[in-house]
């Protein structure tokens, strides 16, 4: 019933930017907190951003102050403005929402790849 649509990968040099977007929608969806998480290949799924209603953004040590998240007021729709991209950000990003009611969706995932 809920769904999270991804969009804004692609392929990009390093050093420079990208922005992803993710679009949550279904009846009665209403999230508490939004993020984005990436996973390379052979590399355990890791944290690049998240932010929770009443809360401050949380980053990933590895992204902390090359990416900034934000989100609409409803917390329907996230990005990741990512700048400064280096060759290790090349990974899967997922879209990640909790709802209040305490349930985790996810995205299909969209690929990212810094490469010169």
């Amino acid at each position: 019933q809920v769904q999270l649509v991804e969009s804004g990968g692609g392929l990009v040099q390093p050093g420079g930017s990208l922005r992803l977007s993710c679009v949550a929608s279904g009846s009665g969806f209403v999230s508490k907190t939004m993020g984005w998480y990436r996973q390379a290949p052979g590399k355990q799924r890791e944290l690049a951003a998240r932010i929770t209603t009443g809360g401050s953004p949380v980053y990933g040590d590895s992204v902390k102050g090359r990416f900034t998240i934000s989100v609409d007021d409803n917390m329907s729709t996230v990005f990741l403005q990512m700048n400064y991209l280096k060759l290790e950000d090349s990974a899967v990003y997922y879209c990640y929402a909790k709802t209040w009611a305490g349930f985790d969706h996810w995205g299909q995932g969209t690929q990212v790849t810094v490469s010169s």
